[in-house]
């Protein structure tokens, strides 16, 4: 299937680093925002928008602290979907896939990038559990600013996050609806790619 103009090329990485660099130049806001999908033990799904922070050869890496429900659900399945959607370009990418831990030199090397501040948020934050003021968020900050000091090393319960798609869909808008979507499938990590067009 001959696959042309937004859609040419016969690496879907590429395409989708492609696709994420036009959107840096358009899109106002967090051009690298993803709604993230996971579900917990009764099936019942979750989504909530984090921040892509590389597409690699193989796979998509965001970075998480572990003992969050994002994290507990990614833990407890393996699995996890994402769906990219820049307003400015009307494009969207959709990836659906199985998960592995991003740890070591590569999650520390990330986690040295974010500022200060963030890193140390790292630290005191006990994502996702409740929480009885801002007061108290604040005060476990100061704490964990007089423990770690200016230079903390990266938590053990956080690190990063690569989905390794077994499918990925590319969305343009077309006129009237009729809008342009390949998808690209594999039945393992290891296997080659399929490629067909969809129906709008």
């Amino acid at each position: 299937m001959e696959r042309t103009g937004l859609f040419a090329g016969e690496d879907p990485f590429e395409l989708a680093r492609k696709w994420l660099a036009e959107a840096e130049q358009s899109e106002p806001n967090d051009p690298n925002a993803i709604a993230l999908s996971t579900v917990d033990a009764a099936g019942l799904p979750n989504v909530r928008m984090v921040l892509l922070k590389e597409i690699e050869p193989a796979g998509f890496v965001f970075y998480t602290n572990y003992t969050s429900r994002k994290g507990q659900e990614i833990e407890a399945t393996g699995k996890a979907a994402f769906v990219m959607h820049w307003k400015s370009l009307r494009r969207q990418i959709r990836v659906r896939g199985v998960t592995e831990r991003v740890e070591g030199a590569a999650a520390d090397a990330y986690y040295a990038s974010r500022s200060l501040k963030s890193r140390l948020g790292a630290w005191a934050s006990q994502q996702s559990q409740p929480l009885s003021s801002r007061a108290a968020l604040m005060a476990e900050v100061a704490k964990v600013t007089a423990m770690h000091g200016p230079n903390p090393k990266r938590p053990p319960y956080w690190g990063g996050i690569r989905i390794i798609p077994t499918e990925i869909e590319f969305w343009a808008d077309g006129a009237f609806r009729l809008h342009d979507r390949f998808r690209w499938t594999r039945d393992g990590i290891c296997d080659p790619w399929k490629v067909e067009r969809l129906n709008p």
